[in-house]
Parts: C-alpha cells; structure tokens; sequence
C-alpha cells in the first residue's frame, strides 16, 4: 500500500476484498462494472484538467502557507459579525470531534438523544432572550432568517388581507445592507413590495401586511419599538425584529412589545468567524404560527415506557410533505454552530453572558467617551456596543488600515465602531491613537470602564434569562466537558458505524481536512474585510471554483449558496434571469418529476415559477411520454426541468440526453440536482448530460460533515449563458456581469468550510476522485448482490446494475405485520443508523454505502438486514409482541428484574457476534411521534411540565 496516497486513506475497499466483491456483483474489473451501470453517450470523453494530488504531509504544509497570506486585521466591522472568544474547552470536544461533526440529521431520535437535547437548549437560549415562545433549532444566517421571517408573516396574513392582495412590507432603513439585499432577491418572485424607510415615519397603512425593523441599527442606534409595535398591531400589521442576541442580555426582549417574530444571528456565541460562515442563525415566533415556521424544530414527547424523549417536531409542515405547497424550502439548520452556540451559553450562564455583555457595552460607552474628549461628535444616543463618528472617513481608514484594523464606513464623513468581547484595553487606546492622530491630538490613555448607559434606560431588561438548571451548573471545564461527553455517548455517528442513507452521502470526513478550520488565520476573517487581506481565502476560493467548474462541465460557479435548497433556489433565480434578459419573462412553468425532493417543487414556487409534475414510470424513470407531452402543452411558457441524476430512484437513465435536447429545443433550461454528484465525479458531468446549472452538495459528494444536520455548503455551476446572472453581494463585489441579488449574507456563504472541499479535491486529484465514484458504485453493487433472495431492489438499471445507491422493498413485510420503521428500528441494535427510510417511496429503504467504506463494514450491515429479514419472517400480525416491535432495546430493558417479552435478552440485545465487540446503546425507547406534536414543547422545562 502506498502510505502516502490519501486515496488509499479516503476509499475503504482494497486488494483482495475488491475482487471478492467484484466477484459477488459479477464483474470481471471496476471498469466493466462501470460500463455496465453508466450509459456511453454520457461517459466523459477526457480526464478532468486537476492538479496532480498532494499526500497528506504536503497538503498541510501547503495550506499553512496560503494562510500566511490572510492578514488577520483587528475587525470592528460589525454588521452582524463579531470576533468572539472560542471556548477551548468546546473547540476540542464539539468543533474538533468526529462524535459530533460526523452525525446526521436527528430523523432516528432513539440513537440521536444527546444532540437533540444540545438542540432543546439552543431553541430554550433563544426563546428566553427574545422573550418568544418558540424557536428553531436554527437556520442558515440573519439575512435568510430575515427572508423567512417575510415569508412567514406573508403565509400568515388575514384573509381580508390576501382577499384585498395586500403585498407591501417595510424594512427599516437602519437593517443590515446584506439582509435588505437578501429581502430584495426573495420578495421579487413572490410579488411582495418591498418598502425602505424610516420607522418613525411609517404611517402603518392597511396596504402592509408586514414590517422589519432592526434592534439595533446597522450602526448600532438603539431604537424603541414598542409603540412602533403596538400601532402596527392596531392595523393588523405583523412585526418582525432582527435582533443582536447578546445585546438582549441587557436590552429588554422584543418578544415582550408583542412582536410576531424575533430573527437573528448566534455567531458571536463563540463561533469563529470564518470569512462569514458557517454560522447558526435564530429565528423564533409565536406558538400561533407553528406550522409556518421555517427549518426543524426539536421538541420533547415520550416513548414507549412513558418516558421524556426528544425528537423533531411537526415534519409533516416541511417541504418533503408539503412541496409546492410548502411556505420555504429550508430543508437544514446549522446544527453543528447552534450546538457550539448553545453550548457557549451553558458554559457561561446568565451570569456569565451578562459579564460578557456589560464588559461590551462598558468599553464602548468609554471608547465613546474618550473620543468625543478628541473633539468628535458621536452621533447613537443609545447603544450596546457600536458608535458611529463624525469623521473623515478615508483619513481614518488610512491610519487604522496602517495600525491593521478595520472600520467600517457608511460615507465618506462617518466611521461606525463596533466593539467585541475580544476587545482589550490596549485595542481600545490603539483606536483612540488613530483619531487622536487624525485629529493632531494626544489621546488619553484609557485605563477604567465607565458605567453603561443602557442599565439606567427604558429598554433595559427586567425579565430572567437561563433560569433552567443546564445554564447554571456546567460552569467549570471539567463539568462541562463530561456533559457534552454524556451527551455525545447518546448519539450513533459515523465514527462508530456506517451510516448508510440513501441521498446523503455519509463519507469519511478526513481529519487533514478538518485541522486547518482550527487555524486563527482561517478563522478570524470578517466577510467584509477588503479583498487584499483575504488573499488566502481569494486563492482557495478561487481555486474550489474553477474545480467545480471542471467536475460539472461548466463554466463559472458560485460558492455563495450555503445550503443545498439555496443551491436550487439560485439556480433556479439565475435561469429566471436569463429568460428576462431575453424577453422572455412569460417563462415560468418548471417540470419537476414525481421522484424529485420535496425541496425541489418549494425552490420553484420560491422562485416565482409554477410547478408542473412529470409521472415515472415503472422502472423509476422519467415518463418519456408524460415528459413530451408537457413540454409540447406548456412550450411558450416552460422555464426549466428539474431532474435529479442519477435519478432519486438510484438509475442512470439511459434517455438523459434525449430529455434535455427536448427542453431546450422548447427554450427552456435543465437544472440538474446535484444530491447524486457522488455517482458521476470524473466518470460523466452535469455538462455532458446537457444541463445547464447544477447545484452541489459540498456536505455530501465533497466531504462537508453533516454535523448532525448542518453545516452545508450549496454552490451553483452553470453553463456559459447563465455564467453572467451569478449572484452578488451588496458590500464585496462577486458574481456576474449581470448579477441577482445575493443568496445568503456574505459573498462566498460558508467560506470557512469550504477549505474542506478544496482539500478534498487536492489531496485525491483527478484519479482519486474518479476512483471514489467507481468504488462508490461497487459498493453500492455489493450490497444489491448480498441482499439478492432476501430483499427486492425496486429499481435497476437497463443492465441491472445500481448506481451509488438502491431501493429496496419492504412492502410486503406487512404480511407478518412489520413496518419498514421497524425495520429501521431494530438497525439500532445491530450497531447501525437506518438507511433513507420510505422516501422516494414509501414503504421501501434507500441504502447509499459511499466509497468509505470497507468491505468488511459492508458485510456486517448486510449480515444484519438479512438476519433482520429472518426475523420478520417469524412474526405474525396477531402477536406485536416480537423484536421488532420493541426495537431498540435499551440498557434498562436488558438489566430489568422482570423480562416479559416473547425472545431472549441475548437475541434482543446481541443478535449477531459481531454486535458485542462494538455494542451501541439507544437510551430511550421507541419515541411517540404523535404525542410530541399533539402536546409541543421546545424548550427546556422542569420534568413535571413534560408528563
């Protein structure tokens, strides 16, 4: 074996073991295999133009280097993003452990416990400083939770008002510039009419139905919004507040004016700034609009012994249920970030987070105090930790740029300042240096903290925070270090099995991809640093583009979609833009088949397109016929197709070419999902299918951890014509000639974890990364051959081979009384998470093994489906009573005094040897789904409140 190559490292099958396995998929070599499944036409003609691969060693050396070219500035930008303390304590054992960044998202809540309650605390640290009932378990950042806050409220208006059309919604001129760009780009396709003022001149007309205001201002003013709020209520006008959290330590909750939603980001709850992601926003409402509100939402139920248990709440109000019908098509949180941000608050407490925030405001009070003393007028009466200066912007800038430290500047006569809880003394009299200097004065030197002005205001808060008993007992490392340690041994992640889900690619997440995210000179960019101080990130991100673009066929790629239904909803917005440039803005018919993910009819209702569905057919291809038919009846109108490849049902379609040839002969253009990328990196391209732009899944085929459901990262790749409609942003320049408004908050969205993609790419290079694709299909191959005469795959290709992934039926289980979740349940004992349970049909299970895995790990989950089959087969639909039934088995069952159930302790517990040697214990019980929802709950309460 060759130690140096990280491919050897990065693909689990080897030697030996690949011609056993080619042997029982009936192969004669990797190559014959692959000519079988992937059909000719589309087979890529060269090999993809990447940079020789660089060993582990080298890679490292290499990426230190590029980070010497960041110039890690001293940042007081503000604007949403803030240099915060890291906690080490939650660096080492959260952010930097496989425990947590390698598990999924929390559908199978038995063996996800202890990440669903580090959930439950994160909604309780919201809800109880924005004073709202109820928050989720996050979302992407600020500016897209201020974009579904205006969703939400419009979803949500009166039936006079959606009688009467009424679509105006005012945004206060003091919001974030990224988050009113963010507004523009969304409520265009939606016919909503954006309105920017100011607040105090808002004449609350019966044409609103909603407005946004920030608290505080882009420039820190700190605003009273109370009457504001009671005089919208009075004219049914709904409220939504972007708020900064930790100033809510101090200031009073919004959500005790009245207000409808509360919206926001956690990053500086100890997140690393990251060149602007990723980072867990908030967003929070009232119980009333419960099933409005966007993303997940974790909420507390019981299982089968009565016991309290966690689990995701009301799914059936997300858009895998309710697709074009569905208010967003967020299908994800940032639950990695709103862990470690929940986890920052448990750490700290109330006590602690108020320290933190005083010191704050204290030192900004002062620093304000100090300047004015220069001659300076300050402009904020009120404010929590950023002053806006009369000043000569560009004189200002040239020293502070001279001591490496960043302002930001609104005009060219003002200077805004925003202070975090980095800031110390010596960077304070640093500051005051520079305007003293511009200014041809000695500044004093700052040695005490003036009181704060906010205690002694109005708006300062009266109400408790943190109360519960997880905020006040983890204080010391040593404590908390052991709960999140108990937390973490509650979760089954992919460090300790397969975790074989079918469309979502759970592949290895190299450790030396991972260790440069602990690097400072990675971590501590602000996103709207002036490009030359970013010149590591510039060349990476750069770099990470034109790979994609080479991998996809393409053109150009934007890497500012940070998430995979933002993915399709830019794609879907840049093809938009190219039929207007074209005169064409009649084109608004999107082809969207039966198979395709629920978030694919939401980001095309999202984009202001009508979605048509297009049938499959028996094998789970696209209905040729159906197909030709819509496109003839809708051709003047037709927009796009939305097709997923290979196909949701696991198939290279043979037909692929000859579907995208018909569109764009009926002027449309072809979106390509790229949830499957896994299955066609180096061997065919979206280019050569003939789409037109494609969405990337960075957190799947690119070695993004899942993080227990989030981070992910969604570029979009497109073809030449598109290339000029890539997105912008509002304070860095990117994007095309002819750019759409921006996607998320920051120019290139998730950059920091980006770096993980681009030492994916570099460390497997063009053979790496084409051997990942064929060893993904043979496994995938593998597990069809084991499971023959036991399951039924659903679906195969013309010469019945699988692509990445398979189908298998479980319908006919109903006979002996069994569910396919019950099947998925019993995987729990046998040490495993359960493939893609009943989607993209139900009653079935989608099994995706990635190429990480080893032949041997492959044969132990196949000898647990197939003794599970056995064991469905001696069930009876007259007697519950069996293993199934009752799977997972917990620790407390098996020790109990009294064993009243129809099969051994040692067949429920250990039903194959191989499950002693690496034993996972659920620590609840079957959880009630329906009991969660009927009686919600998602924050942390006293035991009792629960029962």
């Amino acid at each position: 074996m060759n130690t140096e190559s990280f491919a050897s490292r990065h693909i689990g099958p080897r030697g030996k073991s690949i011609k056993e396995m080619l042997k029982a998929v009936g192969a004669e070599s990797t190559g014959q295999l692959i000519y079988e499944t992937i059909p000719n036409d589309i087979k890529l003609e060269q090999k993809l133009d990447l940079p020789a691969p660089l060993t582990e060693y080298e890679y490292s050396k290499h990426i230190n280097s590029i980070a010497q070219k960041n110039k890690t500035f001293r940042s007081y930008i503000g604007l949403g993003y803030h240099e915060a303390i890291f906690p080490a304590v939650i660096q080492r054992n959260v952010f930097e452990n496989p425990g947590w960044y390698t598990a999924y998202t929390p559908y199978q809540a038995e063996i996800a416990q202890g990440r669903l309650e580090a959930l439950l605390n994160f909604q309780t640290m919201v809800a109880d400083l924005t004073g709202m009932e109820l928050a989720n378990a996050s979302l992407l950042d600020e500016a897209t939770s201020a974009a579904e806050a205006m969703n939400l409220l419009y979803s949500v208006r009166t039936r006079g008002q959606k009688k009467n059309k009424v679509v105006k919604f005012f945004v206060g001129d003091n919001v974030l510039p990224q988050t009113l760009a963010l507004l523009q780009t969304r409520s265009e396709p939606l016919a909503i009419e954006l309105v920017v003022g100011k607040y105090d001149e808002f004449d609350f007309d019966s044409s609103f139905f909603g407005a946004l205001v920030q608290y505080s201002g882009k420039c820190g003013e700190i605003n009273d919004f109370e009457n504001f709020t009671k005089k919208a209520k009075e004219n049914d006008i709904k409220v939504a507040v972007a708020a900064d959290l930790l100033s809510l330590v101090l200031l009073e909750a919004p959500g005790n004016w009245g207000v409808d939603v509360v919206v926001g980001t956690t990053q500086r709850f100890g997140i690393p700034l990251g060149y602007g992601g990723p980072h867990a926003a908030y967003f929070a409402t009232k119980e009333d609009y419960k099933r409005s509100i966007p993303g997940r939402i974790i909420g507390v139920t019981k299982d089968l012994n009565g016991d309290t248990s966690l689990r995701m709440a009301l799914q059936t109000r997300e858009q895998h249920i309710k697709r074009d019908k569905a208010t967003s098509n967020i299908c994800t949180a940032q639950v990695l970030l709103a862990i470690m941000a929940g986890m920052y608050a448990v750490y700290h407490g109330p006590e602690g987070l108020k320290h933190i925030a005083s010191q704050i405001h204290r030192k900004t009070v002062s620093l304000s105090d100090a300047i004015e003393k220069l001659g300076y007028y300050q402009v904020n009466k009120l404010y929590f930790d950023t002053i806006l200066i009369k000043a000569d912007a560009d004189k200002i800038k040239g020293l502070a740029e001279k001591k490496e430290i960043n302002f930001y500047y609104p005009d060219s006569k003002s200077v805004s300042i925003s202070l975090n809880e980095t800031t110390s003394f010596e960077d304070l009299n640093d500051i005051l240096d520079i305007f003293g200097e511009a200014n041809e004065k000695e500044a004093l030197k700052l040695q005490d903290l003036k009181e704060g002005i906010i205690p002694s205001s109005e708006l300062s808060r009266r109400t408790q925070f943190l109360t519960h008993d997880v905020f006040n007992v983890y204080h010391s490392e040593t404590e908390l270090m052991r709960y999140i340690k108990r937390l973490e041994r509650k979760d089954l992640a992919l460090n300790h099995s397969m975790i074989p889900l079918g469309s979502c690619t759970m592949k290895l997440n190299a450790a030396s991809q991972m260790l440069p995210l602990s690097n400072p000179q990675w971590g501590n960019i602000h996103p709207f640093v002036p490009k030359e101080q970013a010149k590591g990130y510039q060349e990476i991100l750069k770099s990470l583009e034109d790979y994609l673009t080479e991998i996809t066929g393409f053109s150009a790629t934007s890497l500012q979609p940070n998430s995979g239904a933002q993915g399709e909803y830019a794609g879907l917005m840049v093809i938009r833009a190219y039929h207007k440039s074209r005169g064409d803005s009649h084109r608004n018919i999107c082809l969207v088949p039966s198979s395709a993910h629920g978030t694919n009819p939401a980001s095309a209702v999202m984009a202001g397109m009508k979605v048509v569905v297009v049938n499959a057919t028996d094998k789970g291809n696209i209905d040729i016929e159906d197909l030709t038919s819509k496109v003839e009846e809708h051709s003047d109108n037709l927009a796009a197709l939305m097709v997923t490849y290979p196909s949701t049902h696991g198939v290279f379609e043979s037909d692929i070419r000859k579907i995208t040839s018909l569109i764009h002969e009926h002027g449309g253009q072809v979106y390509m999902d790229g949830a499957n990328m896994n299955a066609q990196v180096g061997l065919t391209s979206p280019g050569r299918i003939g789409a037109d732009v494609c969405h990337l899944n960075l957190h799947k085929t690119f070695a993004i951890p899942h993080g227990g459901g989030g981070p992910g990262v969604g570029p979009i790749c497109v073809a030449k014509q598109l290339a000029p409609f890539l997105p912008n942003n509002p304070l860095i320049e990117t994007g095309g000639t002819q750019a759409i408004s921006s996607i998320s908050a920051t120019p290139f969205g998730s950059a920091f974890v980006c770096l993980i993609s681009y030492a994916y790419i570099r460390m497997l290079g063009e053979q790496g990364l084409r051997e990942s694709t064929e060893y993904a299909i043979l496994n995938a191959n593998y597990i069809q051959a084991r499971l023959k005469g036991h399951y039924k795959t659903l679906y195969s290709g013309e010469r019945g081979r699988a692509a990445h992934e398979m189908i298998i039926d479980c319908r006919d289980f109903k006979d002996y009384g069994i569910e396919v979740k019950d099947i998925a349940k019993r995987l729990i004992d046998y040490g495993f998470h359960s493939p893609t349970v009943s989607f993209p049909v139900a009653g079935t299970m989608m099994i995706e093994p990635t190429e990480s895995e080893s032949k041997a790990e492959l044969d132990r989950f196949c000898e647990a489906m197939i003794s599970i089959k056995k064991e469905v087969e001696t069930c009876t639909i007259d007697n519950p009573n069996n293993m199934l039934k009752n799977a997972p088995h917990t620790m407390e069952m098996l020790t109990a005094e009294h064993w009243d159930f129809d099969y051994s302790r040692q067949t429920a517990a250990f039903p194959l040897p191989f499950v002693s040697e690496n034993k996972f214990w659920p620590t609840t019980r079957r959880v009630d789904e329906a009991y969660g929802d009927r009686n919600l709950t998602c924050t942390c309460a006293p035991i009792e409140a629960y029962i």
